[in-house]
């Protein structure tokens, strides 16, 4: 991964959690979504999703265009059971619940100051490396 976007160890590994930080660059996504997609291939079952936002300064200009972002995100929508997103900003939150309602995945919403009921609500923790 890269500084933008951390990988974070948890004790399920059908859960892929990531920390956002700062300006999200074209190549961290690109890392993530490639991650991502890995794991769709590696999973015969749906893999829940967690993203932690800290100190998030939004993304650069076209980094969500890439192909392997764009080829993740459609894959989400069959490969993906829960997403859950911390601290992101209210927008995006906003975003999320309303195309929750359209889409076939579980997401669910927490601020920051929330983090542990979300890890609780995806029956998993975080491994201290």
């Amino acid at each position: 991964m890269t500084e933008s976007v951390i990988r974070i160890a948890t004790d399920r590994p059908d859960l892929y959690a990531f920390e956002i930080r700062g300006e999200v660059t074209d190549d961290a996504m690109e890392s993530m979504a490639k991650t991502m997609n890995d794991a769709f291939e590696a999973h015969e079952t749906k893999v829940d999703m967690l993203l932690v936002f800290r100190a998030f300064e939004g993304s650069e200009p076209g980094a969500t265009l890439d192909m392997e972002v764009i080829a993740s995100r459609i894959r989400a929508l069959s490969n993906v059971a829960r997403y859950v997103v911390v601290g992101a900003p209210e927008a995006a939150n906003t975003m999320i619940e309303t195309m929750a309602k359209l889409m076939p995945v579980e997401a669910h919403t927490f601020p920051l100051e929330n983090l542990a009921e979300a890890w609780t609500l995806l029956g998993a923790r975080p491994i201290e490396s």
